[in-house]
């Protein structure tokens, strides 16, 4: 798990292995993550977009960018929090995430709320 709080909002994320979306065989591993955004902060936030930099354990880099999350630009109240999972493919059995959401407050400050890095792993590819 891992876990970041920029300005108030607090952002974690939980990944996990998906053998049954996964093909080893021909070089398919897929996970999923939880994420749960908290606003922390004195005033309502909003997410517009997100930037991802994914790197596998070849050392490919991968970066995506694009509005909101799964759909969605959520506003959180203080107090309030967002979930959602989402998912990730690697061509290697292990990987990295990390990233941030592109934040807006209610008077207009844009800022950007960090993604702490996690790993992504197949268990018992360590072994």
């Amino acid at each position: 798990m891992s876990t970041a709080t920029t300005r108030g909002v607090r952002v974690d994320v939980a990944p996990e292995f998906l053998p049954s979306r996964s093909d080893p065989r021909n070089g398919q591993w897929m996970f999923a993550y939880d994420v749960t955004i908290q606003n922390e902060g004195p005033e309502r936030v909003q997410l517009i977009s997100r930037h991802w930099t994914i790197t596998d354990a070849s050392g490919r880099v991968e970066e995506v960018r694009g509005p909101g999350v799964v759909g969605e630009q959520p506003v959180l109240e203080p107090g309030g929090k967002y979930s959602y999972r989402s998912g990730c493919p690697l061509s290697t059995p292990m990987g990295t995430m990390h990233g941030t959401y592109q934040m807006v407050t209610a008077r207009g400050e844009r800022f950007d709320a960090e993604i702490a890095p996690f790993t992504l792993v197949e268990p018992y590819a360590l072994n």
